[in-house]
C-alpha cells in the first residue's frame, strides 16, 4: 500500500475510539503542526521484533505509547492465557527512561485486567535483576521498559520468558502473531488491583547476595583498590556500590553529576558507555583519585564499560571483545578439571579470539547470532553440558546462569577482581591483555555505525544490504574473500569453489565475509536503532610484549585501509 495512503488510514483510526480524547486532539495538532513528524510517526506500526520493541516515545502507530505497548500486553496475554491452563504470573521492571514508570504501570494494567497476576517492582530495576526476579519469582514471562543505551528520545518493551532469558524461537513467533492480531479497540486497561503486588527490596537482597557468590572469584586485597563508578543516569546507582562494598571493595568513588536518575542524560550525549565521552566525567574524576579503574554502566545496566590505565599510564577504554578476553580468561584460569562438558558462549560478529582462549583450556566453544538471547538460549539448547560465561562485543557479559541475559553488575565485580587481582601482582589489567595477545595472538576489532533516520533511511540500509548479496566483495584489502555466510538466507558460500552448505540457524539478516589473510567483515542493521552496522576484525600473531604496540598499529592501518576501500566510514 502506498505511503500515504496507510497514513491516512491510521489517521482515520486514531481519531475515533477507543483513542481518549487527550490522543485524538494531540494527533489532530500534530497533523496541522508537524508534517514531518506526523508523516514519521504514522507512516507504519512500530514492529514488535524478536526481543520486543523499541522506538521513540510520541503519539502514533509508529511511536512508543499507552496504545502501542498495550497492544503488546494485550497480545501476550492472549497467549498466556490460550496456552495456560494455571493462574500464571508476569514480572514488570522499568529504567530511569521519561514515562517508563507511567508505562509500566499502565502494561500491569493490562496484565491484570486479562486476569493475570503480577509483580511491579516499585522503582526503577537493573535489567538482569528483572531476568533475576523472574525465575526467582517463578512467572512464566518478564517485561523490562527500556531502552538500553539509546538517546532520551526512546523508550522500549523486552520480553523474557519462564527460563529468564530473553524470548526465542518458537515462542517469539508465536507472540509475535497473537500481538499482531490484537487490535485497538481489543485493549483492556481496567487494572485490578487485587492482582498487581509491589516489589520493593525483597528481591534486591537475593539479587546482590548471588551476584557476590558468582562474581567474587579473585583471591587478592580489595579494600584500597581505588575504583571510580558511573551508573551514567541509570538504574545501577544503588545496587551496583552495595555489590562492591558486599564484595569488600571500600574505596569506591561515585561521579556525583551522574549519580541521579535522569531520563534526559543531561551530561552526556549518549548515555552509552562504549563511547568515550560517555565516560569523561568518570575519568576526569579517576585523574584526580589515581583510580585504578573506571566502570561506566548503560540505564538499564546490562551493559558495562571499562577504562584503565595502559602502557603511557593514561586511562584507556577497553572494548567490549577485549573485556570478554580478559573475563573469560580469568574464570577459566580459576576452575579445574574443566572438558568438553563445559561450554563458552560467543556471537557471530564478536571476537574469534575467545575461540582460542575456550580451546586452551579445553573446554567447548559455541557460537550464535547477534543479540545476547542466543547466548541465553544456548543453556537449554545443550543440557548436558555447563555454561561458564559468555559475552558479546557490545559490552555484554554474563557470568553463570543465575541470569539470563547480559548482567553489567555481576560483571563490574569481577573485572575488579581481575583488576585487583593484577595489582597485587604490580601489573595492570591492560598489561594482562597484552599477555593474552602473545598466548592466544594479537586481534583487533572496530565497529562502524552508520546513522540513517526516518523512511528514506530505512530504505537506503536495506538497500545496502540487497547490493551486498547481489554484488559481494570477491577481495578486501588485497586479500581474496574465501567465504561469505548468508544468515537470512541460511547459506555459507565457499567463493573459490562455489559450493553452498546450509547454515542451521534461525534467520537473521547480517552477512560475514571472510578473507584468505584471516580477517572477518560483517555487516547487520540494527533491530533497535536507525543504523546498519560494520564489524571488522583483523588479526595476527604477536611475538613478544615488546612488539605490542608497533603490531597493534599495523592492524589498525589494515583496518583504516578496510574502511577505505569499502567506503563505510
Amino acid at each position: 500500500m502506498d505511503n500515504n495512503l496507510i497514513i491516512e488510514e491510521n489517521y482515520n483510526n486514531w481519531t475515533q475510539s477507543p483513542f481518549d480524547t487527550s490522543t485524538i486532539q494531540d494527533v489532530k495538532n500534530l497533523k496541522i503542526n508537524n508534517k514531518l513528524e506526523f508523516k514519521e510517526s504514522f507512516y507504519k506500526n512500530l514492529s514488535f521484533g524478536t526481543g520486543g520493541m523499541r522506538g521513540i516515545v510520541g503519539i502514533g502507530p509508529n511511536r512508543v505509547n499507552r496504545y502501542t505497548f498495550g497492544k503488546n500486553t494485550q497480545g501476550i496475554s492472549n497467549f498466556i492465557n490460550k496456552s495456560s491452563s494455571k493462574k500464571e504470573s508476569v514480572v514488570i521492571a522499568y529504567d530511569c527512561r521519561n514515562q517508563s514508570k507511567e508505562l509500566a504501570n499502565q502494561v500491569a494494567d493490562v496484565f491484570s485486567s486479562n486476569g493475570i497476576n503480577v509483580y511491579l517492582f516499585s522503582s526503577i530495576r537493573p535489567t538482569p535483576e528483572l531476568s533475576y526476579a523472574l525465575i526467582k519469582l517463578k512467572c512464566i514471562c518478564g517485561i523490562v521498559l527500556t531502552a538500553s543505551h539509546n538517546p532520551p528520545e526512546y523508550n522500549g518493551y523486552k520480553v523474557y520468558w519462564k527460563d529468564g532469558g530473553q524470548i526465542v524461537p518458537p515462542i517469539d513467533k508465536k507472540l509475535i502473531d497473537e500481538i499482531n492480531s490484537v487490535k485497538f479497540t481489543d485493549i483492556s486497561f481496567k487494572r485490578n488491583n487485587s492482582l498487581v503486588n509491589l516489589i520493593d527490596t525483597q528481591i534486591d537482597t537475593d539479587f546482590i547476595h548471588d551476584s557476590i557468590s558468582i562474581g567474587k572469584i579473585g583471591v587478592s586485597k580489595r579494600e584500597d583498590y581505588r575504583i571510580v563508578f558511573t551508573p551514567i543516569h541509570g538504574t545501577s546507582y544503588k545496587i551496583l556500590p552495595e555489590v562492591l562494598n558486599g564484595a569488600g571493595f571500600k574505596n569506591l568513588h561515585i561521579v556525583k553529576e551522574q549519580a541521579v536518575p535522569d531520563g534526559n542524560f543531561n551530561t552526556v550525549k549518549s548515555p552509552n558507555p562504549e563511547e568515550p565521552e560517555a565516560l569523561s566525567m568518570a575519568i576526569d574524576l579517576a585523574k584526580a583519585v589515581n583510580a585504578d579503574i573506571v566502570i561506566g554502566t548503560d540505564p538499564d545496566a546490562d551493559r558495562v564499560g571499562l577504562a584503565v590505565k595502559n602502557n603511557k599510564n593514561e586511562y584507556s577504554l577497553l572494548n567490549g571483545n577485549q573485556m570478554m578476553i580478559i573475563l573469560t580468561e580469568f574464570i577459566l584460569s580459576k576452575r579445574k578439571n574443566l572438558n568438553k562438558s563445559f561450554f563458552i558462549g560467543s556471537t557471530v560478529v564478536s571476537t574469534a579470539m575467545i575461540k582460542n582462549i575456550a580451546e586452551s583450556y579445553n573446554v567447548d566453544f559455541k557460537v550464535g547470532l547477534t543479540g545476547f538471547k542466543w547466548i541465553g538460549k544456548m543453556i537449554n539448547d545443550f543440557p548436558n553440558q555447563t555454561y561458564i560465561a559468555g559475552g558479546e562485543e557490545s559490552y555484554g557479559y554474563m557470568v553463570g546462569d543465575f541470569v539470563r541475559d547480559k548482567d553489567a553488575v555481576t560483571s563490574t565485580l569481577l573485572a575488579c577482581e581481575i583488576a585487583a587481582q593484577a595489582k597485587s601482582q604490580n601489573k595492570t589489567i591492560y598489561e594482562e591483555l597484552i599477555d593474552l595477545y602473545v598466548k592466544h595472538g594479537l586481534y583487533k576489532e572496530r565497529l562502524i555505525s552508520m546513522t540513517k533516520k526516518g523512511i528514506s533511511g530505512a530504505q537506503e540500509i536495506k538497500q545496502i544490504m540487497i547490493d551486498a548479496r547481489k554484488n559481494p566483495w570477491t577481495s578486501i584489502n588485497g586479500s581474496k574473500v574465501i567465504n561469505v555466510e548468508d544468515y537470512f538466507l541460511s547459506t555459507k558460500k565457499n567463493m573459490l569453489s562455489k559450493e553452498e552448505r546450509q547454515i542451521n540457524v534461525p534467520k537473521s539478516n547480517v552477512l560475514i565475509y571472510h578473507t584468505e589473510d584471516g580477517s572477518k567483515i560483517a555487516l547487520r542493521p540494527s533491530g533497535t536503532e536507525p543504523k546498519i552496522k560494520f564489524y571488522i576484525s583483523v588479526n595476527t600473531n604477536l611475538d613478544n610484549v615488546a612488539a605490542f604496540e608497533k603490531t597493534e598499529q599495523l592492524l589498525e592501518s589494515k583496518i583504516d585501509a578496510i574502511i577505505k576501500e569499502l567506503k563505510i566510514s
